[in-house]
């Protein structure tokens, strides 16, 4: 036994002396010690290289159709904003406008001759409204100063009638008295002065009676000429009715006319409309850039006949670029708005300073085309990206050198 553990013992210490042992542990206690410190120099830091750059890339078109006479830019082309683009012959929108211009001219005349006619309209409805009742007023005492005058002739007819029916009998009788008398006067029972009176007395009655007729024949033409007086003023009177019962009517025309005014102001307007619609049209002839930025994609070329809508050119705004990095989920733990950001870019190899703007309300699989859908129980747990906005430090690229969709690499300092 004793020399057992006499030969063990020294082959334990050939073993942990061996030189392979010794660089073996050496390199584990490199490895922990590189990755400890790898940790702990990120610590704080969350990187990812599914980031690229962003920016304004805005689709100009045509807003109206025609002909193109110039294209002032080319591809790739610096522009200011205002700068024109894209000129379209203005020449039918320019017969656009002047036809315009004459509608407006000529509706504003209709609406200022139907505007001057509604205080004419009503000054001419009052003055017939008071001329018409007069005249009814006046029609009406007519009416009744003949239907007095028709009372009194036949008052005066009547009178005569009753005249002449007493002269007739006072001369039937004085006529009968004369042929009593002629017999007496023959048998000389009356003397000759009495008949002769009695013959004088029954002329007399016989002229009275005639007298008497020829009154109740003036009396009836004075009736039959009052009666037709009387006719004749109640037909003035119904048509002074009438005329005052169309004057009444004169508010409603009133109302016509003015409507009709507030029709062609309405119609004024409308022109208007049109004119200020050709007149923009005339300007949209005119392409030009609503920002600054360089053109790209241009598909526009003179002589080419556009419609509208038609896309003419792209413009990239490089006045304002950000950063979209896609992070992952679980690097978001710590991520706050405003945490500072360095941006390593793959084209420049250079370092640009910047922020975090925003983190998306949602995932990027949400908005793509076709979301995943997990309810069809065939799950595969993928961790999912969520878009980042960083934002550039003002000064950080004056040269705009960073172009929408170049590979960048940002790092977010949580710490």
């Amino acid at each position: 036994m004793a020399d057992q553990s006499e030969i063990t013992q020294p082959s334990q210490v050939s073993f942990m002396g061996s030189p392979r042992v010794r660089i073996a542990a050496l390199v584990v206690l490199l490895l922990v010690g590189g990755i400890s410190v790898w940790l702990w120099v990120t610590r704080g830091r969350e990187s990812t290289d599914d980031a690229q750059v962003d920016g304004h890339l805005t689709p100009i078109a045509a807003r109206v159709g025609g002909t193109v006479l110039h294209v002032a830019v080319e591809d790739n082309q610096p522009v200011e904003a205002g700068a024109t683009l894209v000129e379209i012959d203005p020449r039918d929108y320019q017969v656009a406008v002047a036809k315009a211009r004459a509608e407006l001219a000529d509706a504003e005349a209709a609406a200022l001759a139907a505007e001057s006619n509604v205080p004419i309209m009503s000054t001419t409805t009052s003055s017939n409204l008071s001329t018409a009742q007069g005249s009814v007023d006046q029609a009406r005492a007519m009416a009744d100063a003949a239907a007095r005058e028709v009372e009194a002739a036949r008052a005066r007819l009547a009178t005569a009638q009753a005249r002449s029916r007493e002269a007739d009998a006072n001369a039937t009788k004085a006529a009968r008295d004369v042929e009593r008398l002629k017999g007496l006067l023959v048998k000389d029972e009356v003397s000759q002065q009495q008949f002769d009176a009695t013959s004088a007395q029954a002329d007399a009655l016989r002229a009275a009676t005639d007298s008497a007729k020829s009154q109740v024949i003036e009396a009836e033409v004075g009736t039959r000429v009052a009666e037709s007086r009387l006719l004749q003023a109640k037909a003035s009177e119904a048509q002074a009715a009438a005329g005052l019962q169309s004057a009444q009517t004169g508010p409603e025309q009133v109302a016509a006319t003015k409507a009709r005014a507030a029709a062609a102001e309405a119609h004024v307007q409308q022109a208007k409309a049109s004119l200020e619609q050709a007149e923009l049209n005339l300007e949209y002839t005119t392409v030009k850039a609503p920002a600054r930025g360089v053109v790209s994609k241009k598909a526009v070329n003179p002589g080419q006949v556009v419609q509208p809508m038609q896309p003419l050119l792209s413009l990239v705004e490089t006045d304002q670029v950000w950063i979209t990095a896609n992070f992952k989920e679980t690097q978001l733990t710590n991520m706050r708005q405003g945490q500072r950001a360095t941006i390593d870019v793959d084209a420049y190899g250079k370092t640009f300073e910047g922020r975090i703007d925003s983190i998306a309300a949602a995932t990027g699989a949400r908005f793509s085309l076709l979301p995943p859908e997990n309810a069809t129980g065939n799950f595969v747990k993928v961790v999912q990206r969520v878009p980042v906005k960083i934002v550039l430090a003002a000064g950080q690229d004056p040269e705009h050198l960073l172009r929408p969709g170049m590979s960048v690499t940002p790092t977010v300092y949580t710490r």
